[in-house]
């Protein structure tokens, strides 16, 4: 790396150099992530199986501290000997070929054109993942070849294969697919998981994740093994020793509740060899991400049918939303709530996250993280979108603070701060909203390229003979499509609604974001003399029962509701005549729950109902996820007349 002091980051480098040189024994230490070298293992793809991932202790570099990122080397001489190379001729490992020292996708041309966001896209069937959008950077190595064949342990792949056997085709090949766009170590965008096949999906990346924890583990062992040899028989210090990052954690993946890390850490293990693998502190972790002792869950335990299954499988088990928890895998253990600087693995929720990072005023342990899985963003866009952006605004950042890492051990494309370029993103949702999209369009750099699987909606189904009108407003900026939504609701749909003897009552009004759900309730409450009451995320058990009674029994003509709302109560309102989206709901089924509400009431007739749906174009991913992908673009062409 070039000395440039007008350089930030070199001067960062400088920086932490200088604090590292000043602390005793800092070369005596070495650190416990790593990928192979292309040097060192000649183009052969390393198998790499759970029994020959460890910790081991030589004299020659002994740890200094439990909790210190130097605490790479092997812990007993017994777990040396485990440290034998298993290798398959002719075979390029993917993991070296992208995460190696000398990682020859890492271009300074697909750099540049991943800046200037020059992406080259294709538009192809990828079997079971069905459609799907393929980018590479233009220019880069990946555009003219393709991905060399990956090699999944064989310990590890052969239980997975056991358990595949038990399931039906589809799933297996949907497995089988997902594990070969993920060993491509390209971005991965799965646009449609859904409650029937998300487990399966979890259980592949869950595959990935360990069999990557494990690659990287190998070579620092073996590393380990060559540097101790060296040093008893007085050879030359090696150079081609290059195998970690700044810090140990290399795996990330985000969560919206605690119920999901008992899920994935359930995945994870699933792929830990009998007969020998222990998992410590596994008590603990079931009593602080289940339950309560005693508690009964009245989601899991309600009778088929009582209520939806999504909501069911995403609000069963503790909803907590705040929670971190660092996970050390050893050759025969696996250790939970390991300290940050010593663990492989993080399972966190970005509020959790957020709050340990600005307590601590410090995100080093988020500087070396090669792969980061973020689940349910469909949840996460129901909570605070803004813990998500802040947590990938502090990922692969140069440290404030060397954490006693060997400098002469650390890649060199991470002390070039180009980390970001080679990180693998996978994002899982159930569907995709704008923020989504722009995530994956602008927050993932990964030079190895990025594939966004696409689906053609087809429309929900909603009561026999009601009347949808959907009533699009012009808008011709992004920017100004909020304040276009309010002027047109205010000026034309509402005063229109007022004036109507039948829809000025028994009216629901259903807002799908928050900010403009507040906008929606302030204009009620100082510009209109009817009644209404209110159901938010923030609203009280008490305030709930009351407004739902007030409602059905007419003494309230308008019911305001915000979609966070029905997200996590999904309660079923009765009284219900009269339906006004102010936007479209992101959640297609919640469209249609709403208007097989007023069939609640007995007597009711699909004529009693009006629904109005206000749109512009800029709604397209929720319209057709509503109208379907054909409805929609009727709806978009019809309003741009």
């Amino acid at each position: 790396m070039a000395i440039d002091n007008g350089n930030p980051v070199t001067t960062r480098l400088l920086t932490l150099l200088n604090v590292s040189a000043t602390k005793a024994g800092k070369r005596n230490r070495t650190f416990e992530e790593t990928q192979p070298t292309e040097r060192l293992n000649k183009r052969r793809a390393v198998r790499v199986t759970t029994e020959e991932e460890h910790e081991a202790e030589t004299p020659e570099n002994p740890p200094t501290s439990e909790n210190a990122n130097a605490s790479s080397v092997p812990e007993t001489r017994e777990d040396e000997e485990h440290a034998e190379e298993n290798t398959q001729e002719n075979v390029v490992d993917t993991c070296e070929e992208h995460f190696g020292a000398k990682s020859t996708i890492l271009t300074a041309a697909a750099r540049e054109a991943v800046d200037e966001r020059r992406w080259r896209a294709a538009r192809e069937k990828h079997r079971r993942l069905g459609a799907v959008v393929q980018a590479v950077p233009e220019g880069s190595s990946s555009e003219t070849r393709s991905r060399p064949q990956h090699a999944v342990a064989e310990k590890l792949r052969e239980p997975f294969a056991a358990r595949q056997a038990k399931l039906s085709r589809e799933i297996s090949e949907l497995q089988d697919d997902v594990l070969s766009v993920l060993s491509s170590y390209r971005d991965l965008y799965l646009t449609r998981t859904s409650v029937s096949t998300h487990a399966n999906v979890r259980e592949a990346i869950a595959l990935h994740a360990i069999d990557h924890i494990t690659k990287k583990r190998r070579r620092v062992v073996k590393n380990n093994e060559r540097l101790a040899h060296a040093s008893k028989s007085g050879a030359p210090p090696l150079e081609d020793v290059q195998d970690q990052g700044f810090t140990r954690p290399s795996v990330l993946i985000l969560l919206p509740f605690r119920s999901f890390a008992l899920q994935w850490l359930a995945a994870l293990t699933a792929h830990t060899p009998p007969p020998a693998y222990q998992i410590e502190n596994q008590s603990r972790f079931q009593s602080e991400y289940g339950l309560p002792a005693g508690a009964v869950d009245k989601l899991a335990n309600a009778e088929p049918g009582a209520y939806p299954q999504d909501h069911v499988e995403m609000f069963k088990g503790n909803v907590d939303d705040s929670f971190r928890v660092g996970i050390k895998f050893t050759r025969k253990s696996v250790k939970l709530f390991a300290e940050f600087y010593g663990c492989d693995l993080i399972i966190a929720s970005p509020l959790g996250l957020r709050m340990s990072i600005e307590k601590e005023k410090n995100a080093d342990f988020l500087s070396s993280i090669e792969l980061l899985v973020v689940d349910q963003m469909d949840a996460l866009a129901m909570q605070n979108w803004d813990h998500l952006q802040f947590v990938f605004s502090h990922l692969n950042q140069l440290p404030k603070e060397s954490h006693d890492v060997d400098f002469s051990r650390i890649k060199p494309w991470y002390l070039d701060g180009h980390a970001s370029y080679l990180r693998q993103s996978i994002l899982l949702t159930a569907y995709e909203t704008p923020e989504t999209r722009a995530l994956f369009n602008h927050s993932l750099k990964n030079v190895a390229g990025k594939v966004r699987t696409e689906r053609r909606w087809a429309p929900v189904e909603v009561p026999e003979g009601i009347d949808q009108n959907f009533v699009q407003f012009s808008c011709s900026s992004l920017k100004d499509e909020a304040d276009k939504r309010f002027q047109y609701f205010t000026t034309q749909v509402l005063p229109a609604v007022l004036k109507s003897a039948v829809r000025s009552a028994n009216t629901v009004v259903f807002v799908p974001s928050s900010f403009d759900f507040i906008r929606v309730h302030n204009h009620f409450r100082k510009n209109t003399s009817v009644s209404f009451t209110v159901l938010s995320e923030y609203t009280s058990n008490q305030d709930i029962s009351r407004a739902r009674q007030a409602f059905f029994s007419g003494k309230k003509a308008f019911l305001l509701v915000s979609e966070r709302f029905h997200f996590f109560r999904r309660y079923k309102i009765r009284g219900i005549r009269n339906l006004l989206f102010y936007g479209p709901p992101e959640h297609a089924h919640f469209y249609t729950e709403f208007l097989s509400y007023p069939f609640l009431d007995e007597g009711v007739e699909a004529s009693d109902i009006t629904c109005q749906i206000l749109n512009s174009k800029y709604d397209w991913l929720r319209l057709e996820r509503i109208a379907g992908t054909e409805g929609a673009s009727e709806l978009v062409k019809r309003g741009s007349v």
